[in-house]
């Protein structure tokens, strides 16, 4: 909160000046080039201010004839994003005042690609939506990747997740994180992570791991279930997959029982902890 997304986006769509530095748009110079910038751009704000006593189809038309669209071609747009977005049978010929939340998140989607901008810039499209309704507009961004690209600004890591190619994380106005998903895995959260599910004293377990290998870190620890085994999950700090080698100790032990190992991922939950942490290392005197 407070880092500068919403700001930076606004900068970008050329709704508001910045105030130093560079910006490139599609590769086009948004200071020199900001008419042009804004032909590119399609923009849905956090809190869109949607006219209530307007229809959906005629909010559409009228946002689309302010972006140049007219006649044949404005109607065609229309249609097609009406029909994309899952407008066409719920909500085209409804108020857009008694529209739920989802579906007023969709008509502000479908307002950012009438024109068929190159790239569409959304701050918190899914905030405050039910699991059904964030499926489908992630469902949505799927459909269209590879033909438009979506800059998403989003509190909700799993969706980041889920949808994105590329991350960025900012703290404090600073980029202080970017790359794919196996980049960042890789720079922020090196080795091999795994968990245990196991029954038994903490005490057994952690000095049976320490048999293989002193450096495992215990990350977290579960709650146990109600035949008594926990989830324990573990960092090797090696290149080499070692869980064998934990089965293995686990297994011979009469004072511990394994039911089941995995290799994990991090998620970008952790990868984003560990990242504005550093910055602040970093930052502090």
């Amino acid at each position: 909160n407070g880092a500068g997304k919403s700001t930076t986006m606004r900068i970008l769509c050329g709704l508001l000046p910045g105030t130093s530095g560079r910006a490139h748009v599609c590769g086009i110079p948004l200071v020199s080039h900001a008419r042009e910038v804004k032909k590119c751009v399609g923009y849905m704000p956090e809190n869109n201010p949607l006219p209530s006593d307007l229809r959906g189809d005629e909010y559409l038309r009228f946002r689309g004839q302010l972006k140049g669209l007219e006649g044949t071609g404005l109607r065609r747009r229309v249609d097609e994003v009406l029909e994309l977005c899952d407008l066409r049978r719920s909500a085209e010929q409804r108020i857009i005042g008694n529209l739920s939340k989802g579906y007023r998140q969709r008509v502000g989607i479908a307002e950012a690609l009438v024109a068929e901008p190159k790239l569409v810039i959304m701050d918190e499209p899914t905030i405050g939506l039910d699991p059904h309704q964030v499926k489908i507009i992630r469902k949505l961004i799927e459909r269209l990747r590879g033909e438009v690209t979506f800059f998403v600004s989003s509190h909700i890591l799993s969706e980041v997740e889920a949808s994105c190619d590329r991350v960025l994380i900012i703290n404090h106005g600073w980029i202080v994180a970017e790359g794919s998903l196996a980049k960042l895995r890789e720079e922020f959260s090196p080795g091999i992570l795994f968990e245990v599910c196991v029954a038994g004293d903490p005490i057994d377990v952690s000095a049976e791991i320490e048999k293989v290998d002193s450096s495992i870190e215990r990350i977290e620890d579960g709650k146990l279930d109600e035949n008594g085994f926990s989830r324990i999950l573990l960092r090797a700090e090696e290149d080499r997959d070692i869980t064998e080698q934990v089965v293995n100790q686990l297994a011979k032990s009469d004072k511990v029982r394994l039911r089941e190992i995995r290799i994990a991922e991090p998620d970008l939950e952790e990868i984003f902890m560990r990242a504005t942490q550093r910055s602040w290392e970093i930052e502090t005197p």
